[in-house]
């Protein structure tokens, strides 16, 4: 394929996938600047795989599995890092003014569980993202490289350390 060929596919496929790309980067950072820098090694990770890329899945499932595999090799190089510093929470920063006391409740919930999210192992962190975006067990085996069972039993596992997480969180 053409190099102009794959830049026009890239970008049509950004367009159709930058909501998963902002999702799991939010997952995994904890500021504003680590997720964009998280988001950004994301597209160039899938920029430069875009080549190997082989059609046998599902091109949300391709995108999908870079960007958790950067996001959990971007996760082990950052805690490690960044083990001891003081970090400003992405909860900290409003992204947008509330227009009601509904959505500032529903802001403040999202916040919640993207902080349980990221207490979380990386991979429970990842099956549940997939399971919150309405994949199939069978989609979300393609995209961690398990077994549909096992996606079953681990994502039993991570419901359930999710739920005490957000039930010692709750206001």
């Amino acid at each position: 394929m053409l190099d102009k060929n794959l830049e026009s596919l890239f970008r049509t496929w950004l367009i159709e996938h930058q909501g998963t790309v902002l999702k799991v980067a939010r997952a995994y950072t904890l500021t504003v600047e680590d997720c964009q820098d998280l988001a950004q090694e994301i597209l160039l990770q899938a920029w430069l795989s875009l080549p190997r890329f082989e059609e046998r899945s599902d091109v949300s499932t391709w995108f999908y599995r870079v960007a958790l595999n950067t996001a959990l090799s971007w996760h082990r190089q950052e805690h490690r890092r960044r083990r001891h510093n003081a970090a400003i929470e992405i909860a900290d920063v409003p992204l947008v003014a509330p227009e009601s006391a509904e959505q500032l409740i529903q802001r403040e919930a999202v916040e919640r569980l993207y902080a349980a999210l990221r207490q979380l192992p990386g991979t429970d962190a990842a099956l549940v993202l997939l399971y919150l975006d309405d994949l199939t067990y069978r989609q979300i085996a393609e995209v961690l490289g398990i077994s549909e069972n096992h996606v079953g039993v681990k994502l039993n596992r991570a419901k359930k350390a999710l739920s005490e997480l957000l039930k010692d969180e709750a206001p």
